[in-house]
């Protein structure tokens, strides 16, 4: 991938900033609405990215995954600090604080798909002048809304792997019985070595992820063919 291409490709970071962030918001809103306030009382309910930001995940990661193939599958935010003992009830709780995450993920590819469709009748309708700022902006914006709704697709299926520390593990793990859960949950970040070597050494594994993140994205692409002409 030339120079070009690159900056072609960097119109995906402002969305997913935007995503990782409202990611972590939602796990520490529904914790508040739960009954831990740990996150609120450190400022994480917030739409502000810096408390959120990991350098590692936000940036560093996906800058190097657009070099490498020109997309962006894998991010991540600083986590939520959650107390689950302030929890009603852990398990359900814990699991609602869990998937809020990739639900606020899907959410936001939803509105993504109304974004695309609006820029494409801005574009048709003002039809600046190829090259122009007018052209170059609006342009800019339908790839990045088009791109949002792979990219939180990407981050929702991702997250739900169900290896820790990723929200699947959590999920997984309240359906286990309890002996099991907490040997479970001991493997804790050393999952992920094991989330690395899926990807990168068992057959198969990127291309079932791959597949798994079109089949879910193909109704909020059909969605836009019902509005596009």
């Amino acid at each position: 991938m030339d120079l070009k291409s690159y900056a072609e490709n960097i119109y995906i970071i402002p969305i997913l900033i935007f995503s990782v962030v409202i990611h972590e918001m939602a796990h520490a809103w529904v914790a508040l609405k739960c009954g831990d306030t740990t996150a609120k009382d450190l400022g994480r309910i917030t739409l502000n990215p810096v408390p959120h930001i990991d350098l590692f995940g936000s940036i560093i990661i996906p800058l190097f995954s657009i070099i490498a193939t020109g997309r962006v599958f894998i991010a991540w935010a600083k986590p939520v600090p959650i107390d689950p003992r302030n929890f009603r009830n852990f398990k359900r709780d814990d699991t609602l604080v869990t998937i809020a995450g990739p639900i606020s993920n899907l959410l936001i590819a939803f509105v993504s798909v109304f974004f695309v469709v609006a820029f494409y009748y801005i574009i048709s309708a003002v039809n600046p002048p190829e090259g122009s700022f007018g052209f170059e902006f609006l342009n800019y914006m339908f790839k990045m809304f088009y791109a949002g709704i792979i990219l939180n697709v990407s981050l929702a299926v991702f997250n739900m792997i169900p290896i820790p520390p990723l929200d699947g593990s959590h999920v997984l793990a309240n359906l286990l019985p309890d002996e099991l859960a907490i040997r479970y949950r001991s493997i804790g970040f050393m999952g992920i070595f094991i989330i690395l070597a899926l990807f990168n050494f068992v057959p198969g594994f990127s291309q079932v992820f791959v597949s798994i993140i079109s089949m879910v994205s193909r109704p909020y692409l059909n969605l836009i063919d019902v509005f596009l002409p």
